[in-house]
């Protein structure tokens, strides 16, 4: 009997364990289901508070695109009617060997006005044979005419300028003062009662802000509109045409297109205000555009309304902003401010003769370290802080001549 019971109980386990086990299990899955379900409330609770965006993210999404394409067209809709098309005409008679080449086609970054293609083989004759040579852009910041462009739009000083607005009509255009440094110019036409662009801050623009620039395209397409992203800010770059050669400091790039024609045209914020006025572009990339910061051109305005005319302070040095590798080929003692240095030939003396830097005593070779006490380096370089002073002013400066660092005064001339 007893062996019997033993025999009963030992095959009798298997089952029970078998039974414990299944029970077991189904109390695992039980609970883990139970927990995955109180788990996904509760953390789709928490999530939803701490980021709301997470439950209805693709709508979200889609509505801040909606948002920004509403936002553009708004500012198109307020900013158009005060942008206009600057045509250049010429007398082509009076063009020796007139080529139908584009004047401003200078290395990598080129200056864009359009030149228009015309016959080389013009009668060479006393009458007239004005036609357009070229087209840039512009835009209007006072209701009685005054307009902002480029100075290379309008550098030449034989051709006549007209302007025209976005309900069709033209006007003779007046230059009233170029830039004797930046690539900035004013021109007038006699109307009343415009719309206007007001100007904004270019200090506060960020990278990746969504800009708008509006121009000319190609010289026929009036008004185009494109629009991208603040690419970089303070960039510098050497840009101009056969004739010119510029190098603009602290500008900004995006990657809103800018095609040969928009050169004067304003970049936008979504607020509408202008951050700068596009003047470059880099002929070697796609979509690597250059735009001069708003807040040179209000320095530029309030020149012209205190002297009639736009003048810059004026140092008279040419310079290279001195670096590490600068030092080393140097054989210099600091790897930073600027190394007063001629271009290679006469005209392009390192220091102007009569200037304010000549009257200091500043000589080729010598660094000139600090002005006001603030040092010059790739952040900071000396045409940046000049931008800060007004002719006459009397500015301290740290420099190194001949191995001995001194302080010396220089007061600023005037850019003609």
């Amino acid at each position: 009997m007893l062996e019997k019971n033993e025999k009963t109980l030992t095959s009798d386990l298997p089952n029970n364990a078998d039974k414990l086990n299944s029970k077991l299990i189904g109390l695992v899955i039980l609970l883990s289901f139970l927990f995955g379900i109180a788990g996904s409330v509760f953390g789709s609770v928490i999530l939803q508070k701490k980021w709301p965006l997470t439950s209805s993210s693709a709508a979200q999404i889609q509505n801040l695109e909606v948002n920004q394409e509403s936002a553009v067209q708004e500012v198109v809709k307020k900013s158009t009617a005060a942008v206009v098309s600057i045509i250049i005409s010429k007398d082509l008679n009076k063009i020796p060997g007139y080529s139908t080449n584009s004047p401003f086609d200078f290395g990598p970054f080129s200056f864009n006005p359009f030149s228009q293609n015309q016959n080389q083989n013009q009668p060479n004759n006393n009458t007239p044979n004005v036609q357009q040579i070229g087209g840039g852009s512009g835009f209007i910041i006072s209701p009685d005419g005054l307009i902002v462009t480029n100075k290379h739009v309008i550098e030449d000083t034989t051709a006549t300028y007209t302007v025209l607005t976005n309900d069709g009509k033209t006007y003779d255009a007046t230059v009233l003062s170029r830039d004797p440094i930046n690539d900035v110019a004013l021109v007038k036409i006699q109307a009343s009662n415009l719309t206007t662009l007001p100007l904004g801050d270019s200090s506060k623009i960020q990278i990746g802000e969504s800009v708008i620039a509006i121009g000319n395209s190609l010289g026929q397409y009036q008004n185009t509109v494109t629009s991208g992203i603040v690419s970089g800010i303070g960039r510098t770059i050497t840009a101009g045409g056969s004739t010119t050669s510029e190098e603009l400091e602290g500008v900004i790039q995006t990657d809103a297109a800018i095609n040969p024609g928009n050169s004067g045209g304003p970049l936008l914020d979504l607020g509408g205000s202008v951050i700068g006025i596009n003047t470059a572009i880099d002929s070697q990339g796609q979509l690597v555009g250059f735009s001069i910061p708003v807040n040179d051109i209000k320095k530029d305005l309030d020149s012209f309304n205190k002297y009639g005319k736009i003048i810059k302070p004026f140092l008279g040095v040419r310079y290279v902003l001195v670096n590490d590798t600068i030092k080393q080929q140097n054989n210099l003692t600091v790897n930073y401010g600027a190394l007063v240095l001629s271009g290679g030939t006469v005209d392009t003396p390192a220091v102007e003769p009569g200037s304010a830097a000549d009257k200091a005593g500043i000589r080729e070779g010598d660094i000139i370290l600090e002005v006001n006490g603030q040092q010059i380096n790739q952040q900071n370089s000396l045409a940046s802080m000049m931008k800060n002073f007004n002719p006459s002013d009397i500015v301290k400066m740290k420099i190194q001549s001949r191995g001995q660092t001194k302080d010396i005064t220089v007061t600023l001339g005037q850019s003609q």
